[in-house]
């Protein structure tokens, strides 16, 4: 099982630093030929490097890409992992398997949370990146994605603990003997889940790039990141079992169970429309209020350095893939309704039916039939940007 600190010391495998075979540098040309491609070689120098300098940076990829591999989790393989996150793939494959099931759940909680808004976390399909060139900003946004990412990763490896799914650990080992809460004493039983074992090894996995570059976003990135770990914890739930005559209660088995990830993407969606603008000390080591007057930010916020882009139009720097084609409310004033969601373009309108199954009725022995119901209704979709106006934003 891994203690305290030991996934930690576990990304710390030893290794050595083999020192390449120092070949004799090849003599100079001294033909004139031989001078003018050492010319011609130099001049190809420095335009591989212009045009290197002029190209967009490139986005780096993450261990979210994981959630897409499914059971083909090859560590070698996974584009984005640090060192410290491949040692600890290769050591521990069946909870990298885990850490792929997190990483779909909390995509899909994710989507659910913003389904009604400009960014709708759309991941790319076959993309290192999942969320493309969005998560190079440091909004908002990505500070949602990297606190429930975070989450989803404990709160799937404190299921698989309790589920008998990972040899490394089980049940939570710390609750044990009597307690008390406001029902009266009870005692640790059953199979607490080992939020502990999550905690621990989602901190190791998780926050091992950002400990490595160690520069203001990864400040902010770590700051969310705990945020998704401590979501998880909040939502512990007592679950007990009563023992005594006939039901008397009169003494109760108790263990700890993760509640429903919905409840955490709930609580951090929460905390993104409460999420703290902030700037980074001159240290680096700290985050101030990034205008007077702002509150400052605690240890449950999320915090951001740079406003959103608005989302409306394709936006291919920003990575905003734009409202274009987005289905509508007519009649919400939310952020679902087409006038926000469509940012003031306007939405087309189809009609189309829908084919759903009605009057369902159980029939003697053992059959469910049901009625074909035919519903015609109105989709709107929100008009795409007039063409000079998207070609100003691309």
């Amino acid at each position: 099982m891994l203690r305290p600190g030991g996934a930690e010391e576990a990304a710390q495998l030893p290794f050595r630093r083999v020192r390449a075979p120092v070949s004799a540098p090849a003599p100079r040309p001294t033909s004139p030929d031989g001078s003018r491609a050492s010319a011609r070689l130099s001049l190809a120098c420095r335009l591989l490097l212009l045009l290197l300098l002029l190209l967009p940076a490139r986005v780096d990829t993450s261990w979210w890409y994981i959630g897409a591999l499914g059971a083909r989790v090859i560590c070698d393989n996974i584009p984005g992992l640090v060192s410290r996150q491949r040692q600890l793939c290769q050591r521990y494959p069946d909870i990298m398997r885990s850490v792929g099931e997190g990483a779909r759940e909390w995509i899909r909680e994710c989507q659910h949370q913003f389904r009604h808004h400009r960014w709708n976390c759309t991941t790319l399909d076959r993309d290192h990146t999942v969320f493309g060139r969005v998560m190079l900003r440091s909004s908002r946004e990505a500070a949602f994605v990297y606190a429930i990412s975070s989450a989803g990763v404990v709160h799937a490896i404190t299921r698989a603990c309790s589920q008998g799914e990972l040899s490394v650990c089980s049940c939570d080992p710390y609750t044990r003997g009597r307690h008390h809460d406001q029902r009266g004493d009870f005692d640790w039983g059953g199979c607490s889940d080992n939020i502990h074992y999550g905690v621990r090894f989602a901190k190791a996995f998780v926050d091992a790039k950002e400990k490595r570059l160690k520069d203001a976003r990864a400040l902010m990135n770590l700051h969310n990141n705990r945020c998704g770990r401590t979501a998880v914890r909040r939502f512990l739930k007592l679950e007990c079992k009563c023992h005594g005559v006939s039901g008397s209660c009169t003494l109760r088995t108790c263990w700890r169970a993760l509640s429903d990830f919905r409840r955490t993407g709930d609580y951090l969606r929460r905390r993104y429309d409460g999420a703290v603008q902030v700037t980074a000390t001159q240290d680096g080591a700290n985050f101030t209020a990034a205008r007077q007057g702002y509150r400052r930010a605690t240890r449950t916020d999320l915090v951001y350095f740079d406003n959103s882009p608005d989302y409306c139009v394709l936006d291919k720097a920003a990575g905003s893939l734009g409202t274009a084609g987005r289905v509508c409310s007519k009649t919400s004033k939310g952020t679902d309704g087409c006038e926000i969601m469509c940012c003031g373009r306007g939405y087309d309108t189809t009609r189309v039916t829908r084919v759903t199954q009605c009057e369902c009725k159980f029939h003697w022995c053992c059959a469910v039939r049901c009625k074909e119901c035919r519903n015609t209704v109105d989709v709107h979709t929100c008009k795409a940007p007039k063409k000079a106006e998207w070609l100003d934003q691309t």
